[in-house]
């Protein structure tokens, strides 16, 4: 089934990892992907560029707009907006999946860490729902997804990194809010968040606490998000999702393949009691 087939989906972050992910899995669907991402050049640490990803998204078999776009600046992100419209007639979905990441305790975490991940995670992510909404509104099957966590006021999940936690769980309170403010207009509004970690290039930023071996590949958190993104958007709004739970839910039952090394054990992510 291509549930995607025609949409068009703006995807924050595709350059790499699960956002690469998710952009190529919904191409399958013969989708347009708007790759709003920072990476022009290649880095010297991270793999992928706009381009690359825009490349790997039309050979899996949709249409790919790569758009050099820092979510902080509100001027990038209505420009890419209005590109993304002229060059595919609207937006279907919007997929907040940038992020910022810096787990330290208080005093080890500069200001200028702390303003990043605000400036990130709760910034950008409102400020590319509040650009995109006027064109979802007027979508068929519209649908805003944002990875970010259930909300969990837990207090282990605050004591060694209170400032990302507070940078996540606004991108959450984003989900929460807009998902009933705009629920009557049928537009989707839900959170995904992996069971495990994720095998990604922010798993450097972890300090090695968890070895590649235990993770599992990007891939899950795409197939979670095309089974959200396939669904009528107002059936399914306000839930903070977890990939394999929807996979489950959905049929799934062996996640083996997912898994970067079937035979080791897998870390939990963050968040999740």
């Amino acid at each position: 089934m291509a549930a995607l087939k025609g949409k068009t989906l703006f995807i924050t972050g595709a350059s790499r990892g699960i956002g690469l992910e998710v952009a190529k899995r919904a191409a399958e669907d013969g989708a347009n992907i708007v790759i709003a991402a920072k990476t022009k050049r290649k880095h010297p640490k991270l793999p992928g560029t706009i381009y690359t990803a825009a490349e790997e998204i039309e050979a899996a078999g949709g249409k790919a707009l790569p758009l050099v776009v820092d979510i902080r600046e509100e001027k990038q992100v209505v420009a890419a907006v209005e590109q993304a419209v002229a060059s595919f007639g609207g937006i279907d979905i919007l997929v907040n999946n940038a992020s910022a990441i810096f787990l330290a305790g208080t005093l080890e975490t500069p200001m200028k860490r702390f303003d990043l991940m605000n400036q990130v995670n709760v910034r950008g992510t409102y400020l590319c729902c509040q650009a995109c909404l006027p064109h979802l509104l007027q979508a068929d099957n519209p649908h805003i997804l944002t990875f970010s966590p259930p909300l969990n006021l837990n207090p282990s999940w605050f004591k060694n990194h209170t400032a990302y936690s507070m940078a996540k769980y606004g991108m959450s309170m984003t989900v929460l809010g807009l998902a009933e403010e705009f629920r009557a207009q049928g537009v989707a509004v839900n959170a995904l968040w992996p069971k495990t970690v994720i095998n990604t290039a922010a798993l450097a930023m972890l300090g090695g606490l968890v070895a590649p071996e235990r993770c599992r590949q990007p891939r899950i958190m795409a197939d979670a998000a095309w089974t959200i993104l396939s669904q009528d958007s107002r059936q399914c709004s306000g839930n903070f999702f977890i990939d394999e739970e929807v996979l489950r839910a959905a049929g799934e039952c062996d996640f083996s393949s997912y898994a970067v090394d079937p035979e080791q054990p897998l870390a939990k992510d963050l968040f999740l009691d």
